[in-house]
């Protein structure tokens, strides 16, 4: 199952409609399940940097498959390893609010990256969109019960 680009785009129009709805000039971008990009979109009034950074929360989100701000711990724990990532990556690997993965049927689809907001604001426009629209929030942490949410090696 691939997320075709009708769907970006619907998930990227109800993302600006919740950001106006909370008075923020948010840019938001969507991206497959490889981190290619789909759609950006970027209002009137929104900072210019903040599209390049919803690209690299949904490119973070899809490749990574775990919502960003999971990957806070491991970025933490280990941040040698995690910033040798982003040399292997097309973009940045980023652990902050706002990028969540898109994910239905337990498949991974894509990522979705909100900027303009605070963190929580990024965040919370982002689940809250995603399952208005019936996708899964739901994602297990890597590792061991009760560790820091990171894959095993």
């Amino acid at each position: 199952m691939k997320l075709k680009l009708a769907e970006a785009e619907e998930i990227a129009d109800a993302v600006q409609k919740a950001a106006e709805k909370i008075g923020k000039a948010t840019s938001v971008a969507v991206v497959d399940d490889g981190g290619f990009l789909l759609v950006v979109k970027r209002p009137d009034g929104a900072r210019p940097l903040t599209p390049n950074i919803a690209i690299v929360k949904a490119y973070s989100a899809a490749v990574m498959q775990r919502p960003t701000k999971m990957l806070k711990n491991w970025a933490e724990g280990n941040p040698g390893f995690f910033a040798s990532l982003s040399s292997m990556a097309t973009h940045p690997i980023v652990a902050t609010e706002g990028g969540v993965t898109i994910k239905r049927d337990g498949e991974i689809l894509g990522g979705l990256g909100v900027a303009g907001g605070t963190g929580d604001e990024d965040q919370e426009i982002a689940d809250e969109v995603l399952a208005a629209l019936g996708y899964q929030l739901e994602f297990q942490a890597w590792g061991v019960p009760g560790k820091r949410d990171q894959p095993t090696t």
